[in-house]
Order: C-alpha cells, then structure tokens, then sequence
C-alpha cells in the first residue's frame, strides 16, 4: 500500500500540496512510518487563496512548513475518530475545529471524501487550506 505522500501524488489532484510538501522539505517526513492524519487540501483549494499567495508561501519556507504541518495530525484518525471530536491538535502546534453540524468541517475547510488509507496513516480530503491562527 502506498504512504501519504505516494497516495497523493497518485490521486492526480494534489499537485499544488505535494509540491508544496517538496518545496518545505516535508516529503521524506511525511514519507514515514508516521502514522499521519492529513487533512489534504485539493489543488482547487489551492486556488482559491488570494493571488499571489502561494507563490509567497513558496518563498516564505518557515510559513510553508507551518501552513502544512496545520494539515496533519499525529496518529491514523479515521472519520469516525475525526467526528467523536470536538477539536484535535496539529503538527503545527495549533488546535483545528471540528464541526460536525452539516457533513464534517475541520475549521473553515470541508471535508469532501474521508478515510483514504495510507500505509503509514489516512487522507481526509478539503476544500479549502486551512490557515494556522
């Protein structure tokens, strides 16, 4: 079974997250045994952020890497695990919401499709990059 960051690149779109991942030099971390929760943000996600912002990010490592450490949660949380939960910490250092009045929401993101399983964790996919606070 393919890890997170294989499963990513496979899915076709994650391109603007996996070279995201390359640019912070994540890839070999997030390649580990983890095991990782990521809340993985869709290229269109990536889109909707104001013009200009990712090629910042891209020049702004420290920030990149905060931005997408606020992805990943340590352990294999699947949905149901992400639902009994009221907020969950990340690598980061920050606390994301969870929200589960309508469908589930990890802060302002949705999550569109749950429990992609990796070898070394799962993959919830969302709508939206979430922004550390």
């Amino acid at each position: 079974m393919p890890n997170v960051v294989q499963t990513a690149v496979s899915a076709g779109s994650f391109k603007t997250l996996v070279a995201a991942v390359q640019a912070a030099g994540l890839l070999e971390a997030l390649s580990g045994p983890g095991p990782f929760t990521v809340f993985a943000p869709t290229d269109e996600a990536f889109a909707k952020l104001p013009a200009g912002a990712v090629e910042g990010l891209l020049e702004d490592i420290p920030k990149l890497q905060a931005v997408l450490k606020h992805h990943v949660v340590s352990g294999k949380m699947m949905a149901s695990d992400v639902a009994a939960k009221d907020s969950v910490q990340t690598l980061e250092g920050d606390d994301i919401t969870i929200d589960t009045t309508d469908g589930v929401k990890v802060d302002e993101a949705h999550v569109v499709k749950a429990d992609i399983a990796t070898d070394n964790g799962v993959i919830h996919v969302i709508d939206t990059v979430m922004m550390p606070h």
